[in-house]
């Protein structure tokens, strides 16, 4: 790999312990995928906030780089394993709750942006189109690579981390025009509406698609939030961390000879896939975090009403703050619902805490049965609010 000057001296120590060691970990990477060189990066979403997933090793981890080291780019945290005002609020184990407050802490002291959030592009991180960025939770990288057309890797936590130390990553992968090219054309022959159709679709084409980048036309419109889903559940379901969707990714590509169809049948098996026969005590709205669009929808929808079982309404803190001002809030919280921020159901310690989950997101699904033992339901919004209120 050529380095520059100042990264030769970097990775010699010059510049710090912690900046030596995350050179090392980013020309060992690097050196894994054969990048010729490193590029400079413009922002870094870092994964592997959670406690429930670092644990004492990632947190010692942490606070190693922190005693020397500082980000030198715009950096963000994804969602951590609890909200970081109310976690009380939630049943969050005090044990827990100063482990990943002691997480939190390194992160502030490296300089992070304590953000918490799976879409960083609803709260200002907007790269531009061809942007070489280095970001982490797979939903946001997927939509930054597909819908906005920056560039980056799905990176692990360490490599993000390193990125955001050196304002650098391995020219690789998805920052390549070469890798970013579709390998087969997808026509979609299904109609799909709203976020847990769209989540069904991403699912449907990822598993024939695999982890080939698709082209995929047949879409007329779709919203942020159906094309949120859309990125979050695709690189659940698939092996690649990018899509075209015609009409809607800017990179200018050439349309694949290979094709297949996907049809409303494809879309109904995927909603039945995600569907068990079970009883919901518990219900999650907001994976990813809910947009303003979103949090004034199960405003409306839960307006005068009483939730029956637990029910979180995940966002960012910023959302909040804005649905705060708009009286959205105080309307949600009345119902009994709970707005919960900086967390998930993805990375939060829920394990044996609820037995079936109703959502509205294919990648809640996911991750409520792969890393909770939930069973699950797969539902729109409103079918998720009226199961919350249900007698």
């Amino acid at each position: 790999m050529i380095l520059t000057a100042q990264e030769k001296e970097m990775l010699s120590g010059k510049e710090g312990r912690a900046v030596q060691k995350s050179m090392e970990i980013l020309t060992a990477l690097g050196g894994i995928f054969g990048a010729e060189k490193l590029v400079p990066v413009n922002s870094v979403q870092i994964a592997g906030v959670s406690y429930h997933n670092l644990g004492d090793a990632g947190l010692e981890f942490l606070e190693d780089l922190a005693k020397d080291g500082k980000v030198r780019i715009r950096t963000m945290l994804n969602p951590a394993g609890m909200d970081l005002e109310n976690w009380k609020n939630t049943g969050i184990p005090a044990d827990f709750a100063e482990k990943q407050t002691k997480v939190i802490d390194a992160f502030r002291k490296l300089g992070v942006t304590i953000s918490c959030t799976c879409t960083p592009y609803l709260i200002g991180y907007n790269p531009k189109i061809g942007e070489h960025i280095s970001w982490s939770e797979s939903s946001a990288v997927c939509f930054s690579n597909s819908v906005l057309g920056a560039r980056t890797n799905k990176e692990g936590g360490p490599s993000a981390l390193a990125a955001a130390i050196t304002g650098r990553t391995p020219l690789y992968g998805l920052h390549l025009d070469a890798n970013r090219a579709p390998k087969i054309t997808v026509d979609v022959q299904a109609k799909v509406k709203g976020q847990h159709e769209y989540g069904a679709l991403a699912l449907a084409i990822g598993k024939q698609t695999k982890d080939r980048i698709p082209y995929i036309r047949g879409i007329k419109h779709a919203s942020l939030e159906e094309l949120k889903s859309f990125s979050a559940s695709f690189p659940t379901y698939s092996g690649a961390s990018m899509f075209h969707m015609e009409g809607i990714t800017p990179d200018r590509v050439s349309v694949p000879t290979e094709e297949i169809v996907i049809t409303q049948e494809d879309v109904e098996d995927a909603i039945k896939f995600l569907n068990d026969e079970c009883e919901v005590d518990f219900v999650s709205i907001g994976c990813p975090h809910c947009s303003m669009a979103e949090m004034e929808r199960i405003a409306s929808l839960l307006n005068g009403r009483e939730v029956s079982k637990e029910t979180w309404i995940t966002t960012s803190r910023q959302m909040k703050g804005e649905a705060d001002k708009k009286g959205w809030t105080k309307t949600i919280e009345s119902s009994g619902a709970k707005i919960v921020c900086d967390t998930c159901l993805a990375v939060a310690p829920l394990k044996g805490r609820f037995k079936a989950i109703a959502t509205n997101s294919a990648k809640g699904c996911y991750y409520g049965r792969g890393s909770n033992g939930f069973k699950t339901r797969f539902m729109s919004l409103e079918e998720c609010i009226e199961e919350a209120t249900k007698a």
